[in-house]
């Protein structure tokens, strides 16, 4: 068990310094490159376990899972992976930081959209709190920046939020890091091939007659400095390979509830750290957002937490009772 909440504690930095170490990249790289990069690299990390975890289960993907893990790739990588990078460029780090670590709350919309999960009175509580907590950290009525930032940060916590539901769908059978390593070879293939679309001449003139020249003629290896390589690393094999390779091992030595305190602690450290390494300003507003986020997404994990307790007492039990009875019998 002191193991699991050391992989949570290491899983937690990783993805605190995520939005951070984009940051300090971001005019190195472009978005559509360093989110291919990133998860091609963090992919290769993966495989292995996502093997293994296949071998144990005695598995096999098909035909119908590779086309599923295609467009769960899509989802996440193509579109709200892309969607993230972009927001770190128009908003500070930690604002990215904190309003993605919203998309548990639209998890439960999209679920009980698509799943038709019930909706409890808890998760509309918890709804109505995250989205409180993400409008004072937004302060629309001092806001000064723009708002493309937060725009983007919100529709990349929403696309995020319906490839976990997909994943959740049609994954049950061979689990998260198989979906996970497998949609990001896929979500990587997909944007390497779409990178590769923007280099024809074609292509790069619609784009720019529509008003995105940026993403015209996107380079691929072009930026990749002995400078810049350990940040490069850093992202893709820490953060986006260990990161999501040590949530894995945390879920595996402790329980899938207990591994999610990674996301209530990164609000409050993600912030906290790019106040350190990028000197953004820890505002009261901001601090007010992140206890309201923490206090909003506590209550989704709340009837997961009495399942949790009701069976441990319901096994304790049994097992009383077993040992009452082998005794009488003695």
């Amino acid at each position: 068990m002191k193991k699991g909440y050391l992989f949570i504690l290491i899983t937690a930095i990783f993805f605190s310094t995520m939005e951070i170490m984009l940051k300090i990249t971001a005019g190195a790289f472009h978005p559509l490159q360093i989110t291919v990069l990133r998860f091609s690299i963090g992919a290769l990390v993966l495989l292995p376990f996502a093997l293994r975890h296949l071998k144990k289960k005695n598995c096999r993907l098909n035909a119908k899972d590779l086309i599923y893990l295609s467009y769960t790739g899509f989802c996440c990588v193509v579109i709200s992976m892309v969607l993230y990078q972009m927001a770190v460029i128009y908003s500070d780090a930690s604002i990215v930081a904190i309003l993605f670590s919203c998309n548990p709350v639209f998890v439960m919309i999209l679920a009980a959209l698509l799943l038709k999960e019930k909706v409890y009175n808890y998760s509309i509580v918890s709804i109505i709190v995250s989205i409180l907590g993400m409008v004072v950290i937004i302060d629309p009525f001092h806001a000064k920046g723009s708002a493309t930032g937060t725009i983007l940060t919100i529709l990349a916590a929403i696309t995020f939020a319906l490839y976990s539901v997909l994943g959740k769908k049609h994954g049950a059978r061979y689990g998260s890091v198989v979906t996970t390593c497998f949609s990001f070879i896929f979500g990587a293939a997909e944007l390497f091939a779409l990178v590769l679309l923007t280099k024809t001449t074609w292509f790069s003139q619609i784009l720019t007659d529509v008003g995105l020249g940026v993403f015209a003629n996107t380079p691929i290896f072009k930026g990749i400095t002995p400078e810049l390589l350990p940040s490069l690393l850093y992202i893709g094999v820490g953060v986006t390979g260990l990161g999501f390779a040590f949530y894995f091992m945390a879920m595996e030595a402790t329980s899938a509830i207990t591994a999610s305190l990674v996301f209530f602690i990164k609000p409050a450290l993600a912030p906290i750290l790019a106040f350190i390494i990028l000197h953004e300003p820890l505002t009261s507003t901001k601090v007010a957002g992140i206890v309201l986020i923490l206090i909003g997404s506590m209550i989704t994990f709340i009837p997961s937490w009495k399942r949790q307790k009701a069976a441990l007492a319901e096994q304790t039990e049994s097992i009383l009772e077993k040992t009452h009875e082998k005794v009488r019998n003695d």
